[in-house]
């Protein structure tokens, strides 16, 4: 029911920008928030940003993120982007797309896209 394409990662070198997209195929399910987790080798997943869709949009990041990733959104698509600039090497990892649903729209209370890869190289 509810489906995510992750696009954009890739291999840039340290101090380069990528842009993450994320789209929903959400059928009738209402969406809360959606976001971008990443995981980096042998380690746990962690939440870099996070929106609301719909109203203000209020976002949180991670703050080893702050001031150089920027995320957005477009209601309608429904997509939700992922802007980083300034890349280090410590954001090399796996970049997964999530959609939380509001309360009682879905299945499960939380959609995870197939991932991203993105690689900066010092």
């Amino acid at each position: 029911q509810v489906r995510l394409v992750e696009s954009g990662g890739g291999l840039v070198q340290a101090g380069e920008s990528l842009r993450l997209s994320c789209a929903a195929s959400i059928g009738f399910v209402a969406i809360s928030a959606m976001g971008w987790y990443r995981q980096a080798p042998g380690k746990e997943r962690e939440l870099v940003a996070q929106i609301t869709i719909g109203g203000s949009g209020s976002t949180t990041y991670a703050d080893s993120v702050k001031g150089r990733f920027t995320i957005s959104r477009d209601d309608v698509k429904p997509m939700v982007y992922l802007q980083m600039n300034s890349l280090k090497p410590d954001d090399t990892a796996v970049y997964y797309c999530h959609l939380d649903p509001k309360t009682g729209w879905a299945q499960l209370s939380r959609y995870w896209g197939q991932g991203t890869q993105v690689i900066v190289s010092s």
